[in-house]
């Protein structure tokens, strides 16, 4: 497995664009975004669970109910959720960008992000097709990567290469999210492409259960969005043997699936809203998968946790909280708690209860953009990873006036 660049130009045959076309007043960002496969792909997508759903996420699922698809549509700064004709724009925007690529609208999938119950203006998407299209290159990847950030601070892309069948594979994507961040089934906006040849069943079933592990265990700030959508596509460009079952070949995939989304998760994570520290909980010695995953997400998503966090304080009680309201069949008293970044490891509980720990190491541990909250419940041999931010003051700034 071989990190590259590229993002979701990095597979062969993937074109793709990023423009300013008018749906963000500030003229200086990109607000539409397009990727293209040079030919129809295998499709396949994870979305949100949240009962209320944008439009973008319905016509897409019709879209992919074939398993197939040839280029994503993406504008940011306006999420075309709880709009009256919703649906009807989606499915415009498809066939606003079907008809210059020369496919049909039923290949394209569609997603939208910003804010909600606004009512999105298709003109602006009409004039600016042209020059999306004509933006279109097989090494843009960041120009559409910029065109679906709202209040991202940094574009986000990763792509690797691998070898399926003897044939060299490439795997890359570009994601969007900074804040309404806590999925179920997927987060925010994630495009991935790869020219692996694979069934679109045995696309899904790979997305499907890497997201259990990935997406799922990302949290910035409780709330479920209601744009959360993962795609994939896979054009065979690379001409392997078409995966279409579980075997060798498909465990590779997943690897190399499973790399890329891991990144992005961190990278979603550490550009939460207002965030200053990238947190990751490491969750050992559980009797159950489910048990490290529900532990390790009730440490990530404990609000004081974060703050603490924020104020690099080793307050480790907050964790020991968390995991006791979690849910999680845990025997408290059995309980590790430790601290770790760059600057050292400090471990601060054993057995469910405090020990001595200097203030001034765990102090200059926590004041490192990355931390590890290591807890090892000493129970079994399961593990789980979780990733969040800390909450800051900057976090309520944002959404206190982020749709005026």
């Amino acid at each position: 497995m071989k990190q590259i660049t590229g993002g979701v130009c990095a597979a062969q045959g993937f074109k793709a664009a990023g423009i300013h076309c008018g749906i963000r007043k500030n003229q200086s960002k990109r607000d539409l975004a397009l990727i293209v496969s040079d030919c129809p792909a295998s499709a396949a997508a994870v979305y949100t669970t949240n009962l209320v759903k944008g439009a973008p996420l319905l016509v897409t699922k019709a879209h992919l109910a074939d398993g197939k698809a040839q280029a994503i549509l993406c504008n940011s700064g306006n999420a075309n959720t709880c709009n009256a004709d919703g649906p009807q724009v989606a499915q415009t925007m498809c066939q606003l960008a079907a008809e210059p690529l020369g496919i049909a609208a039923e290949d394209v999938v569609i997603a939208s992000t910003g804010v909600i119950g606004q009512p999105l203006d298709l003109t602006p998407i009409k004039a600016g097709m042209a020059p999306l299209v004509a933006d279109l290159g097989y090494d843009n990847s960041l120009h559409a990567a910029q065109a679906i950030m709202t209040t991202d601070t940094v574009a986000k892309e990763v792509a690797v290469e691998f070898t399926l069948d003897g044939k060299t594979c490439h795997l890359g994507g570009i994601a969007k999210g900074s804040g309404m961040i806590h999925p179920n089934m997927a987060t925010m906006l994630v495009f991935l492409t790869t020219d692996a040849a694979i069934s679109s069943e045995m696309l899904h079933k790979a997305l499907s259960t890497d997201v259990q592990s990935t997406f799922n265990m990302v949290s910035v700030d409780g709330d479920t969005s209601t744009n959360d959508m993962v795609t994939i596509l896979a054009n065979g460009l690379a001409r392997n043997t078409p995966v279409t079952e579980e075997n060798q070949d498909f465990a590779l995939f997943m690897q190399a699936l499973n790399t890329v989304t891991m990144q992005l998760c961190r990278m979603l994570a550490g550009d939460g809203e207002g965030a200053t520290r990238l947190l990751e909980c490491r969750v050992q010695g559980a009797a159950a998968l489910a048990t490290a995953r529900t532990v390790a997400k009730a440490v990530i998503c404990s609000s004081l946790v974060k703050a603490a966090m924020f104020g690099a304080d080793a307050n480790w009680g907050r964790v020991l909280c968390a995991i006791g309201y979690s849910g999680a069949a845990v025997d408290v008293e059995k309980v590790d708690v430790a601290f770790a970044s760059e600057a050292g490891r400090i471990a601060v509980c054993k057995d469910g209860a405090g020990i001595p720990f200097s203030e001034e190491q765990a102090k200059e541990i926590l004041l490192k953009s990355e931390i590890e909250i290591q807890v090892d419940l000493h129970a079994g041999t399961a593990e789980s990873t979780a990733w969040g931010c800390d909450l800051t003051y900057d976090y309520v700034k944002i959404n206190g006036d982020y749709r005026t």
